[in-house]
């Protein structure tokens, strides 16, 4: 892929991954209902800066796997593939009916400052951010690309993104919580990031660097 047409599939892909419901949405949610928006917000700059220490991490230690070794790159690429297409195909056959906020959730102690590392910790220490970082990342990174510099710019647009839809969610918390627990809604949005990211493992798979 040229670095124009990485750039939009990444955008693309990130962009459904960022707006299907999970944990962080969970977490943000929550945080709004019960606690406000400030610390709502700290919640969700917590949450991008965890995202951006794996996507860190996963760019450079990606990287020099992919500039040291051809065979490591092939690897990486089909555990990539493979990774994607089962988050597909489990999305696709079993798509969540409802989405539960918890927003009922007693809100806990501390300031802005314990609501920033709360969601720092809650995507640092979940081991599946960090499994689908390393293997989403490199998928995307132009064979001619510096694959850190490449993987790191990567990394901050879905921060940005996930920042972006933070926001609007802090600002729309009762309508969005109350859609996300309508059962079509959550449903549909998984089907939809299901076929994307089967259709991006396959072609990852078939791609040749």
């Amino acid at each position: 892929m040229t670095t124009a047409q990485s750039l939009i599939a990444f955008a693309v892909a990130a962009g459904l991954l960022t707006i299907t419901p999970g944990l962080d949405t969970a977490l943000v949610l929550r945080t709004a209902a019960a606690e406000g928006w400030r610390r709502a917000s700290a919640v969700a700059v917590g949450i991008g800066l965890g995202c951006l220490a794996w996507g860190a991490a996963a760019a450079f230690g990606a990287g020099a796997l992919l500039v040291a070794s051809h065979a490591a790159y092939t690897i990486l690429k089909w555990a990539g593939a493979a990774y994607l297409v089962w988050l597909g195909i489990g999305l696709l056959r079993e798509p969540r009916a409802a989405f539960d906020t918890g927003a009922g959730d007693a809100p806990p102690a501390g300031g802005l400052a314990a609501a920033l590392a709360k969601g720092f910790w809650n995507n640092l220490l979940n081991p599946k951010v960090g499994v689908f970082y390393v293997s989403f990342l490199p998928q995307f990174i132009p064979a001619d690309a510096s694959p850190a510099a490449f993987g790191l710019l990567l990394a901050s647009m879905h921060v940005v993104m996930g920042l972006a839809w933070a926001g609007g969610l802090i600002l729309a918390t009762a309508p969005i919580a109350k859609a996300l627990r309508r059962p079509g809604v959550v449903k549909w949005l998984d089907r939809v990031t299901g076929g994307v990211f089967v259709a991006f493992g396959v072609r990852i798979a078939l791609e040749r660097r």
